[in-house]
C-alpha cells in the first residue's frame, strides 16, 4: 500500500498541491503524485483512466517500472488511487520517469504541475517509417528509457466546455515550447498526457468561453506550465 510522505508547506497556500507517494513494485521503489481537490471540479484529459471531459474529484500521476508490461493500465491506475484512499471519479495517468523530480509553476492564479522523461521523444508529424519504428513500449524485448510528459493544470474559474478543450491546446503549445527552449529538437514524446481542471460552474459565476494564450485565463495557463515543463527536464535537457 502506498505510503504518504507530507509534502513542504512553506509559502503561501497552493490551489494545486499533491500529496507525494512511494511504493515498492516490481522490484523497484516508485513515487506517484495525487491531487485531491474533492467535488466541485471539472476536468478535461487525454489520461487513461478519467480522460474525456466530466467533474473528477481527483488526479493520480502515478510512475511505473521502466519496461511496463500490464495491459490494465486503467484499472493499475485505479487500485493504485483507492489504495492511497482517493474516492470518486479521478484521472490517472502514468509514466516511467521519476514524478517526484515533478515541476511546478503559477501564474496569476492558474497552477501548473509538470513530470517530464524525455528519452523517447520525437516531432508529432514524423515521416511514416519513423513513426513506425517508434513502437509502444509493450512491443519491445528491453528495458524502455522514461520518455513521457505529464501536465496538470488547475485555474480556479469555471471554463466552458470549448474552453477546455482549447485549455489543453494552450498548454500543449507552452509544453513544446518549453521543450524547444530547452534545446530539445522535438515536440514531445510518443505518450504525452495532460490534464486541465476548472471550476465546476456556479449560479451567479462567470464561465469563460476561451482558454487560448491571449485570454486572459489561457495566457496564465501557457506561462505556468511552460516554467513547470522546463523545471521537470532532465538536466541534461537543460545543458
Amino acid at each position: 500500500m502506498p505510503a504518504l510522505l507530507p509534502p513542504p508547506r512553506t509559502g503561501a497556500a497552493r490551489l494545486l498541491d499533491p500529496e507525494h507517494l512511494t511504493r515498492v513494485e516490481d522490484g523497484e521503489r516508485l513515487h506517484a503524485l495525487l491531487w485531491r481537490p474533492g467535488p466541485g471540479w471539472r476536468m478535461v484529459s487525454s489520461a487513461v483512466l478519467g480522460g474525456g471531459i466530466a467533474e473528477r474529484a481527483w488526479v493520480l500521476n502515478a510512475q511505473v517500472a521502466h519496461g511496463y508490461r500490464r495491459t490494465d493500465p486503467a484499472r493499475h491506475l485505479a487500485g493504485l488511487a483507492r489504495a492511497a484512499g482517493a474516492r470518486g471519479p479521478g484521472v490517472g495517468l502514468m509514466t516511467a520517469a521519476d514524478v517526484s523530480a515533478h515541476g511546478r509553476a503559477r501564474d496569476g492564479g492558474a497552477e501548473a504541475v509538470a513530470t517530464a522523461g524525455v528519452s523517447v521523444r520525437g516531432w508529432a508529424a514524423a515521416p511514416q517509417e519513423c513513426a513506425t519504428e517508434a513502437a509502444p513500449p509493450q512491443r519491445t524485448t528491453g528495458p524502455v528509457p522514461p520518455g513521457t510528459v505529464n501536465i496538470v493544470v488547475a485555474l480556479p474559474v469555471a471554463l466552458s466546455d470549448a474552453a477546455l478543450v482549447n485549455a489543453v491546446m494552450t498548454a500543449t503549445e507552452a509544453k513544446v515550447q518549453a521543450l524547444l527552449d530547452a534545446g530539445l529538437d522535438c515536440s514531445g514524446t510518443p505518450t504525452d498526457a495532460v490534464c486541465v481542471a476548472a471550476r465546476a460552474p456556479r449560479d451567479g459565476a462567470d464561465v469563460h468561453a476561451f482558454a487560448g494564450p491571449r485570454s486572459e485565463w489561457g495566457a496564465r495557463l501557457a506561462r505556468a506550465v511552460h516554467r513547470a515543463v522546463r523545471a521537470a527536464l532532465p538536466a541534461v535537457a537543460h545543458s
